[in-house]
């Protein structure tokens, strides 16, 4: 590629890595082959980006940057309306302290590729969405399948990744004894996510939460409470341009109301891993540890049909656990040596132990 009058550029207060700059001109390439589309009719000529296109992606990282550095503000700037904001405040983590990413989860490609697709690619290249109607960011999302396949490490890696602030929901958050304040909570819940949007609202366990509203036993609180998520969640008082994503996880779809599954239009199935993805998952958990040259990763993923990856690593830890019991049976034979071949009582040094163990 090349670019006119690069030279004659002007970049002011811009600080240019070479990570920025691939970006930059990603962004570029993408502003010119929106607005020039037989630019890429000679496959063999030079794709010759005007400095127009090259300034736009300039912008663009500007405009990242400078959210980035907003977002790094403590949560505890954070004007709050009432009391209920406030207790709500202390359960949000910022995306920094969460600690997962993509790359700590095995396997499951599909279902990260979509995830990036659904929610970081919006944040990351805003200029592809922002026609039309049918391209806005989807803000509901649906992980069910078997337990422990990865559902809430998929949601933890998708606020890391998003760069969101992680609102993690549960029952014991939003309830409570005074009739009433169940709802306030859920208004409270969606107005922190906006005022510190973007942020992902995680519901783990949503079938408990958000179950069929015509069971027979439910107390009418509940049913109230359920009533207000949603109105809060897809009613009149949404915005399309706040950047708040519900993240729901289960491993009961079926359940589930059928005005939520409504509002979580794109639902991703986390099914058990096969052998291929079950041999990454090992590898994902052993990658740090001290392993034997004979550990054959693919001979165990074909012996455990039917694991999901909690299970591989129960195993991995079992196993772990194993040299441990080894070194103390070692422990309990020279104690053994010891008192045999001593008369009188005595003390075990540490130091005589180790000297014998080696």
């Amino acid at each position: 590629m090349e670019c006119e009058g690069l030279e004659m550029l002007c970049i002011k207060d811009q600080t240019l890595t070479n990570e920025s700059a691939e970006k930059v001109v990603g962004w570029a390439l993408s502003h010119h082959l929106m607005r020039n589309s037989e630019a890429n009719a000679d496959a063999d000529a030079k794709l010759v980006l005007s400095s127009e296109s090259i300034q736009y992606g300039i912008g663009i990282l500007h405009a990242i940057q400078n959210e980035s550095k907003s977002l790094k503000k403590s949560l505890k700037d954070v004007l709050t309306e009432n009391e209920f904001e406030k207790r709500l405040l202390g359960d949000v983590i910022p995306p920094n302290d969460i600690g997962v990413t993509f790359d700590d989860i095995g396997a499951l490609e599909n279902v990260k590729d979509t995830l990036k697709e659904l929610v970081m690619l919006p944040l990351q290249r805003p200029e592809l969405f922002c026609k039309g109607q049918l391209t806005k960011p989807c803000k509901g999302i649906l992980l069910f399948g078997p337990p422990g396949t990865g559902k809430t490490m998929l949601a933890k890696a998708v606020a890391t990744e998003a760069g969101a602030n992680f609102i993690n929901i549960s029952m014991s958050s939003i309830t409570s004894k005074w009739f009433g304040e169940g709802e306030k909570y859920v208004k409270a819940v969606f107005s922190l996510a906006s005022k510190i949007a973007p942020s992902v609202i995680f519901v783990d366990e949503v079938d408990s939460m958000l179950g069929r509203r015509e069971n027979p036993g439910e107390h009418e609180a509940m049913r109230k409470m359920k009533n207000e998520f949603m109105v809060n969640w897809d009613g009149l008082r949404t915005k399309d341009a706040e950047r708040v994503l519900v993240l729901a996880a289960t491993n009961r779809p079926f359940d589930l109301d059928e005005a939520v599954i409504r509002r979580l239009p794109r639902r991703l199935m986390v099914n058990l891993p096969d052998v291929p993805n079950r041999a990454k998952i090992l590898k994902v958990i052993l990658a740090k540890e001290d392993l034997s040259p004979d550990v054959d990763f693919d001979a165990v993923a074909s012996m455990t049909d039917g694991y999901s990856g909690s299970d591989l690593k129960n195993l991995c830890v079992a196993a772990a656990h194993r040299p441990i019991k080894e070194i103390l049976e070692k422990e309990k034979k020279v104690c053994v040596f010891f008192f045999l071949h001593h008369q009188r009582p005595f003390r075990l040094n540490w130091m005589h132990l180790h000297l014998h163990l080696l």
